[in-house]
């Protein structure tokens, strides 16, 4: 049974590629936890960012972002003595920064999945790819999201960064094709389009 080259490195990239990595992701809670953990990741390894998950999810109050928004300079503080995540300040100004814009997002477009997934018209993106190598840090389409967030005032949303976040969230199955979930993502891919045909794009 062949799986992607990177999910070999470690036990917890092995289970996050055999259970997340590509599956579609429509809840806004869900959707942010990701996209907080993308951001907190610039510059470490994405396995950095899966031990310390639960950390994040305890440090964080289980992702509720308007809690987050809210948060003062006595958070920062409490943040940045928190062994179990990345204490850099700059990220995790950004993050509370980053939900307050969560939030009007949400307002606008009605929720967040609406926003992100009508980048690619609620379809996910099959890339067909049979090598490793052959898989880019970015495209077009990042390149796209992310200068439309940082138009909206997103901070620590590269195009690398907005990549490597579709490509967990669903929007990419960047899963090589010879990879044994890669059909699996696929299915459950139009199985959304479906959903949100009928839901979002109206």
């Amino acid at each position: 049974m062949y799986k992607c080259n990177w999910s070999k490195k470690s036990s917890v990239e092995e289970e996050y590629h055999d259970k997340e990595w590509g599956v579609p992701i429509l809840d806004d809670v869900k959707l942010f936890e990701i996209f907080l953990l993308e951001t907190a990741q610039a510059g470490l390894s994405w396995q950095t960012m899966l031990v310390k998950r639960d950390n994040y999810r305890r440090a964080y109050k289980n992702y509720d972002v308007n809690k987050i928004a809210k948060y003062n300079e006595r958070d920062v503080e409490r943040l940045l003595a928190d062994e179990g995540i990345v204490r850099n300040k700059l990220k995790i100004n950004a993050s509370i920064n980053n939900a307050k814009l969560y939030l009007e997002v949400q307002k606008e477009y009605g929720s967040f999945c609406h926003y992100l997934w009508s980048f690619v018209d609620y379809k996910q993106i099959n890339t067909k790819v049979n090598k490793e190598d052959k898989i880019p840090v970015s495209t077009k389409l990042s390149d796209i999201i992310s200068n439309d967030m940082k138009k909206k005032g997103f901070k620590f949303i590269g195009t690398t960064t907005i990549y490597a976040y579709i490509q967990s969230v669903g929007l990419v199955n960047d899963h090589v094709k010879k990879c044994h979930r890669y059909e699996t993502v696929k299915k459950l891919g139009q199985k959304v389009h479906k959903r949100l045909g009928s839901s979002l794009n109206k």
